[in-house]
C-alpha cells in the first residue's frame, strides 16, 4: 500500500498498441470484448461487431449497440483498472511489453455504457464506483484481480474502499489472467555487454638474425671498441666493409 506516485510522463501511448491482438485470433481487443459482453452479437466479417445489446454492468441498463460515428460511443470498453491509475501505481516500473498486456488484455477490458466510462475517468475504487451497486463486488474484485496480476498497489484510501466493499461479498473470487503471467515473467532484454577489446600480443624478442639488422659497425675501431673483433660471417655487426680480405672474418688485426 502506498500513495500515488506522480503522474509525470504519463501517456496513452505508454500503454503501446491499442486493441493490439494478443490472443492472436485475428480479431483487435476491442471487438473480441465487444463479442464476449454483448448478447444478439451481429459482425461484419469475421471480427467486427456491427450491433447488439449490452447488459450494462455500470448502470444495470440495456443498451442497444450499433456500430457508427454517432452511435459507436455509447457503448466503449472501460479499463477496469485505469491505464493513468496503473501508471501512478507501479505501472512506471513495468516494461513496455507488460504495460502493453496490461492495456489489452481481456480481464483489465468490459464493454460499459460509454456515459459511465467518461464519469469514472481514472478513478479507483475510492473515487468512483458503479451506479449498479449489484455489480460493485465483481467490479472491485476485478480491480483488485487486475492490480495482483501486474503487481500494482493501492493507496490507503483506495485500500479502504476495497475492504468495505468486498467485506459484504467474501465469496467473490479473484481472477486470473491468462496473459499477465507470461507477461510479467519476461523482462526487457539487457542491454549488450560490449565484447572485450582482445588483448594486444607482446611483440616478439627478435631472432639471433633479426638482432644482427640492427648491430652496425662503421668500422674495425668501432667494432674492436665493442669488444665484438673479429668478426665473422654470421655474427651480429658482420659486413663485408670490415672483411676486405672476403674471407669472411673481418677486423681480423
Amino acid at each position: 500500500m502506498k500513495g500515488r506516485a506522480p503522474k509525470t510522463g504519463y501517456d496513452r501511448d505508454q500503454f503501446g498498441q491499442r486493441w493490439k491482438d494478443i490472443d492472436r485470433n485475428g480479431c483487435g481487443q476491442r471487438d473480441d470484448v465487444l463479442e464476449r459482453d454483448l448478447v444478439d452479437v451481429h459482425k461484419d466479417g469475421r471480427c467486427k461487431v456491427t450491433a447488439g445489446i449490452l447488459n450494462d454492468p455500470f448502470t444495470g441498463e440495456l443498451i442497444l449497440f450499433q456500430r457508427g460515428e454517432e452511435t459507436s460511443t455509447l457503448v466503449q470498453i472501460d479499463h477496469v483498472v485505469a491505464l493513468s491509475d496503473a501508471w501512478q501505481k507501479g505501472a512506471q516500473q513495468l516494461t513496455a511489453h507488460q504495460r502493453e498486456t496490461f492495456g489489452n488484455d481481456p480481464l483489465n477490458l468490459l464493454a460499459v455504457d460509454g456515459a459511465a466510462n467518461a464519469q469514472k475517468g481514472d478513478g479507483d475504487a475510492a473515487t468512483w464506483l458503479p451506479k449498479n451497486k449489484d455489480f460493485r463486488c465483481a467490479y472491485v474484485a476485478r480491480q483488485v484481480s487486475v492490480k495482483i496480476a501486474y503487481s500494482l498497489w493501492v493507496a490507503k484510501a483506495e485500500y479502504e474502499a476495497i475492504a468495505r466493499i468486498l467485506t459484504a461479498c467474501p465469496d467473490e473470487p479473484v481472477l486470473e489472467s491468462e496473459y499477465a503471467a507470461a507477461a510479467m515473467a519476461i523482462e526487457e532484454e539487457p542491454e549488450p555487454t560490449p565484447e572485450p577489446k582482445p588483448a594486444k600480443k607482446p611483440k616478439p624478442k627478435p631472432t639471433k638474425e633479426a638482432e644482427q639488422e640492427y648491430v652496425y659497425y662503421q668500422n674495425c675501431a668501432a667494432a674492436k671498441a665493442a669488444g665484438a673483433a673479429p668478426v665473422r660471417r654470421g655474427d651480429p655487426g658482420y659486413g663485408s666493409h670490415l672483411d676486405r680480405d672476403g674471407d669472411g672474418v673481418g677486423c681480423e688485426s
